[in-house]
């Protein structure tokens, strides 16, 4: 993913699916400066990870 849509789907009002190696995220904060992104990792709202936008990827349906 690039780090445009990244921003798009975190500012989007729709429900996005984004996988990080397979497991459903949350896009929680987007640092275009860095191309990194905080996402919370399936329902576990400890579970947060910063990532690079590079390693995220958006199920298409």
């Amino acid at each position: 993913m690039d780090i445009q849509r990244a921003q798009d789907i975190f500012a989007s009002k729709d429900n996005i699916a984004v996988q990080l190696d397979g497991e459903p995220v949350w896009i929680e904060h987007v640092d275009a400066a860095n191309g990194m992104a905080t996402v919370q990792v399936g329902s576990r709202p400890t579970n947060v990870h910063t990532v690079s936008v590079d390693r995220l990827e958006e199920r298409k349906n």
